[in-house]
């Protein structure tokens, strides 16, 4: 199991050198994960190709958690409470699955529609 699960919002911190993010991870006792959809979206965001294989170099030093059958219909059942009355899409409602079902936190900053969905699991890190 997993020691938590690192949203995209702290990878893009950790890349643009965030010195917070940097002390934050590197004080860090135990191994995060991350989900595919978070690697997916640091890929999509990379300006081109030579930064995504820096991102790589970071992303590399995570676990992978991948998502269930289970996590993949609580994440639609959330999306059907939440989409309209706090705005939450589906990547969101995604990477909460398995923080749910695992009972471990989410490190993110996107506390608006992470708590929602994690209650106290979301975490701001830093």
């Amino acid at each position: 199991m997993t020691g938590g699960i690192a949203d995209t919002t702290v990878i893009v911190d950790i890349n643009r050198r965030l010195p917070a993010a940097h002390a934050w991870f590197a004080g860090l006792s135990h191994r995060l994960a991350i989900s595919p959809l978070t690697e997916a979206e640091i890929i999509v965001g990379a300006p081109d190709k030579a930064s995504i294989a820096n991102c790589q170099t970071i992303l590399d030093q995570f676990d992978r958690v991948y998502l269930t059958t289970s996590d993949m219909q609580w994440a639609v059942d959330q999306l059907a409470i939440y989409h309209f009355s706090h705005g939450i899409g589906l990547i969101d409602c995604f990477i909460a699955a398995p923080c749910y079902r695992l009972r471990v936190p989410l490190y993110t900053h996107n506390l608006r529609h992470m708590t929602p969905l994690l209650g106290s699991l979301a975490i701001k890190p830093y």
